[in-house]
């Protein structure tokens, strides 16, 4: 007789078997909302959907300048919440985040790209002075988690969590246990996002420990 054919048997991914250590009780746990349209396996990293894709521009009171706005993109790392432009003479601006944290400079007629967000101010017949404002309200996110992207713009490129067990989202958002904080996780377990490099995945790594401490071994 021949030798029976064998089916190997591939190891799947265990619920939590990425994890070395957690705190005692369900510190280290939370429920939380997943999306993504997929199925998605135990051990890997979550974002949160903390910001929308749309905003909106509106004057801070009455401007002396009719300059108006084109569209506005949002993507990483753009806040929900107000930013503000303020003019500092007829053509050049300020734009500040919902933090009053200065992210960059602009000029009418050329297009801004900074702190995530995209504009073109274009100048009207009156022109801007100085104290000239504008508001650029950023839409709030879902609040979901999705795999980690290294693209997206809602949120989802920082490293927040970890997916306990397997869930599959592939027709529904569905609840799901993660490992939130205070965890030993053993990194050859853990799945991140398909391309990230090494660099990319080591800097996760030191955000996962120094926002949440999860700590990849």
């Amino acid at each position: 007789m021949g030798n029976p054919t064998v089916t190997p048997l591939q190891e799947q991914w265990h619920d939590g078997g990425f994890i070395v250590s957690e705190a005692n009780g369900h510190i280290s746990r939370e429920t939380i909302t997943l999306t993504g349209g997929a199925k998605v396996l135990a051990g890997t990293v979550l974002g949160q959907q903390t910001t929308g894709t749309t905003a909106a521009a509106a004057a801070l009171g009455t401007n002396s300048g009719n300059g108006t706005f084109g569209a506005i993109s949002v993507a990483s790392p753009a806040q929900a919440g107000d930013y503000v432009v303020q003019f500092v003479d007829a053509t050049h601006f300020v734009v500040e985040d919902p933090q009053g944290v200065e992210v960059g400079h602009g000029t009418t007629g050329v297009a801004f790209a900074a702190g995530g967000l995209g504009f073109t101010i274009t100048a009207g017949g009156n022109a801007f002075v100085a104290g000239d404002s504008f508001k650029v309200t950023v839409a709030p996110g879902s609040k979901k988690y999705a795999p980690l992207s290294l693209t997206a713009g809602d949120g989802t490129g920082v490293p927040v969590a970890v997916l306990y067990g397997t869930k599959d989202v592939t027709n529904a958002d569905k609840p799901a246990l993660v490992m939130f904080r205070h965890a030993e996780l053993n990194g050859s377990e853990l799945i991140w996002p398909a391309g990230a490099t090494a660099n990319q995945i080591a800097a996760f790594i030191a955000q996962l420990a120094k926002d949440k401490v999860l700590l990849v071994r």
